[in-house]
């Protein structure tokens, strides 16, 4: 496959992104062919950006080729193969499943985006929760997503189009 000049390429060195080369972390993992729930592996594959969430007492940004969505209190993401909704966002105080709460006192995700690995008819145990987040820290290693710096993120988010796709390889 040849990427376009709107494609996100990320690979275990970095990213490229509408001509500019950017740093990035992957999961802890590398990358390869998920194996599974918490596999720590970034997958390849070429995906679509379904979302952006984001907190807006923290930042604010207009992204608009993609649905933005304000981060609350209670979003949190099921991680659980046995939650009937595993890899999709909920709204869940008390929530009795494993999940992974979005709205953080960290900045990770302040925004992120959502990508469409195993969603939105996930097979159970495949791998969830695959995000574009905010980075810890220069290329430290994440759970399975692909992490930026906070400029950069939201520059990708700004400058996204319909026609771009995430190709990780």
């Amino acid at each position: 496959m040849t990427p376009c000049f709107d494609d996100l390429v990320v690979t275990q060195w970095g990213a490229r992104f509408r001509g500019v080369n950017l740093p990035c972390s992957v999961g802890r993992g590398g990358i390869g062919k998920k194996r599974g729930e918490g596999d720590g592996v970034t997958p390849i594959g070429v995906f679509h950006l379904t979302g952006i969430r984001q907190r807006c007492d923290r930042l604010v940004f207009d992204a608009p080729h993609v649905q933005q969505t304000v981060i609350r209190l209670a979003d949190i993401w099921s991680d659980d193969p046995k939650d009937p909704h595993y890899n999709h966002g909920v709204y869940g105080p008390n929530y009795p499943f494993s999940h992974e709460k979005q709205y953080r006192a960290d900045p990770l995700y302040d925004a992120f985006g959502i990508l469409d690995f195993n969603w939105p008819d996930a097979t159970p145990g495949a791998g969830s929760a695959i995000f574009m987040h905010i980075w810890r820290k220069s290329r430290h290693p994440t759970e399975g997503c692909i992490a930026f710096d906070r400029r950069d993120l939201i520059w990708i988010f700004e400058e996204w189009q319909p026609r771009s796709r995430v190709i990780v390889r």
